[in-house]
């Protein structure tokens, strides 16, 4: 069986993330990552901090700190995070970290040898006030396609177009807001992507299975035309630049490599870092001479870093002439807004991973994001919406049958999988209904089509309810023992094969569900196994007590009130 490899989009450093990053790469990426592991596949899941680059150095001055004292702190508290929400990651890495200055290195360092990098003298923004060369992303000004206002030097995220700093009209420093600025020259090195563009297509033609969005991405900024790119900055934070040799390059001293040429190297890094710390073997996962023909590597992202990731980065793998593994499959997602505006620390509107954790538990989250999440199209989060999501599917439709079944089984049948009475019409049409259902989320989940999958195993939770509404055990009981045995029978097999749908989703609460039936077993189900007949009777069941507590109106108000709502 082909390993699988998964990367996640890497957190920026700058602090805690918002649900938005959560829902369109961290998230997705494990509850596939469990799926697949539940199928009995080896999987590798990777990500790790984003640490470089200009806003770290202005987020470590603004607490008080050294750059390099900051990241360290900030990665604790986002790995901290990450594991309260139960991402599980094998390694969860960190762009400053030794692996990645190597390899860094290394790459930049072929890339020159086969004639991809050069060195120019630039025209950059210097900021006057700031007492800074300015990056792309810290000039801002009005698009010159879109006249977007809002447009950043590197990229306009109204149209997309990836631009640079000396593009915009009436550009200004988003550090200070100052418009004194100036163009000034600096030497830099070059990628120079336009060279190697026909191989990039080749490969980006050969993604057959990318999804949609990916590859309409990927194939727009290759008809808009490839540009080279500058990979180097004037920061202290960074890679360093060296020479060929290794050793201090002339004119270059005190530059760094650009934050996105060395954070999609830290994919392999990470895994370096993984393979130091398990004593695994990193290239076999990263070179195809080293064992990596059998990986099937999968990534994970926000629609903004896909440029990023469909020609960047892959004119670095590729113009390197060395046999590294490249993406199979990229899943990229849409935003998710905040009732139809954007998250904003600054005007206290939305939630933080953090935050949302001290108002409900993980798996609360982690179901809305995944079955009503950003996928084919930007979402809005509302309150409302995200308390009928939550009181409808887990509290109603999940929790309130696995608490009614267990319990009735507790007080009428002795707390045990009761014997007696055979499966009749009614059972065969649920088993075969449970298939159909079982067919589908695996298949949606196999596409990572997220709330379509999340939907097929809700359908499953419903036909339980259904199913137990008709064989309605509480009311056979008075006249046919035999008969109430099978309903109460057949709905613990269901709790069962209900926790086992749930695990990729709800990771936290499947154990519980599973134990209430005297079970560990967490595994995806396959659409051949006996589904209504894995618990042996007489088996000791147990109520775990309210598996999910519904969301009153007044935490919603309230809620409102502090992260902002319709109103705000």
């Amino acid at each position: 069986m082909a390993r699988i490899l998964i990367t996640s989009a890497l957190p920026y450093i700058n602090g805690i993330k918002h649900l938005g990053n959560l829902a369109g790469s961290m998230l997705p990426a494990d509850v596939w990552a469990r799926f697949k592991r539940g199928q009995g596949t080896e999987v590798l899941f990777i990500c790790a901090t984003d640490e470089h680059g200009t806003p770290a150095e202005l987020a470590a001055a603004a607490a008080g700190q050294d750059v390099r004292t900051y990241c360290y702190e900030q990665h604790e508290v986002q790995k901290q995070a990450a594991d309260a929400f139960g991402l599980s990651f094998d390694h969860f890495g960190r762009s400053s970290n030794a692996p990645n200055k190597r390899l860094t290195q290394h790459f930049a360092k072929v890339l020159e040898q086969n004639g991809l990098i050069e060195e120019r003298v630039d025209r950059m923004i210097y900021s006057i006030d700031d007492a800074r060369f300015l990056p792309d992303r810290y000039v801002e000004g009005t698009c010159p396609h879109c006249a977007y206002e809002k447009a950043r030097g590197d990229q306009c995220d109204n149209c997309g177009r990836l631009l640079d700093p000396t593009d915009l009209i009436n550009p200004y420093s988003s550090v200070s807001g100052s418009r004194n600025l100036e163009v000034r020259d600096t030497r830099h090195l070059y990628l120079l992507q336009t060279k190697i563009e026909p191989e990039i297509r080749a490969w980006v033609n050969s993604r057959e299975n990318w999804q949609p969005l990916a590859k309409s991405i990927a194939n727009k900024h290759l008809d808009e035309g490839l540009i080279d790119r500058g990979i180097t900055r004037d920061l202290s934070w960074g890679v360093p630049v060296v020479g060929p040799d290794g050793g201090p390059r002339p004119g270059m001293e005190g530059k760094v490599f650009y934050v996105w040429f060395d954070a999609p190297i830290e994919y392999i890094a990470a895994t370096e870092e993984w393979a130091q710390a398990n004593g695994g073997d990193w290239e076999s996962w990263w070179r195809l001479d080293k064992g990596a023909e059998d990986v099937s590597y999968v990534e994970f992202m926000g629609k903004d870093n896909v440029a990023f990731h469909t020609v960047s980065f892959p004119a670095t793998i590729i113009g390197s002439g060395e046999p590294w593994k490249t993406v199979d499959q990229l899943k990229a997602f849409n935003w998710l807004n905040w009732y139809g505006g954007k998250f904003s620390t600054s005007m206290k509107r939305g939630v933080f991973m953090d935050q949302a954790l001290e108002l409900l538990p993980a798996d609360y989250w982690r179901w809305y994001l995944t079955a009503y999440g950003p996928e084919h199209s930007d979402a809005a989060f509302t309150w409302e919406q995200f308390q009928g999501a939550i009181n409808k599917d887990l509290a109603d439709v999940l929790g309130n049958f696995v608490n009614r079944i267990v319990k009735f089984a507790e007080s009428k049948f002795d707390g045990v999988v009761p014997e007696g009475g055979e499966a009749g019409p009614l059972e065969a049409k649920l088993e075969a209904d449970l298939r159909a259902a079982l067919a589908e989320a695996t298949e949606q989940f196999e596409a990572m089509e997220f709330r379509k999958a999340g939907a097929a195993v809700r359908a499953a939770w419903v036909l339980g309810n259904e199913y137990l509404q008709e064989a309605a055990p509480w009311t056979a009981l008075k006249t046919d023992r035999d008969r109430a045995a099978v309903g109460v029978r057949t709905g613990l097999n269901l709790v069962a094969l209900f926790a086992r749908l749930a695990a990729p989703i709800l990771p936290f609460t499947a154990p519980t569900i599973a134990a209430s039936v005297g079970e560990t077993d967490l595994s995806w189900p396959v659409a051949d196994a006996d589904l209504l007949n894995s618990l042996k009777v007489g088996q000791k069941v147990e109520p775990q007590g309210v598996l999910f507590t519904k969301i009153e109106d007044a935490q919603v108000a309230e809620w409102s009130e502090r992260f902002g709502g319709a109103e705000s």
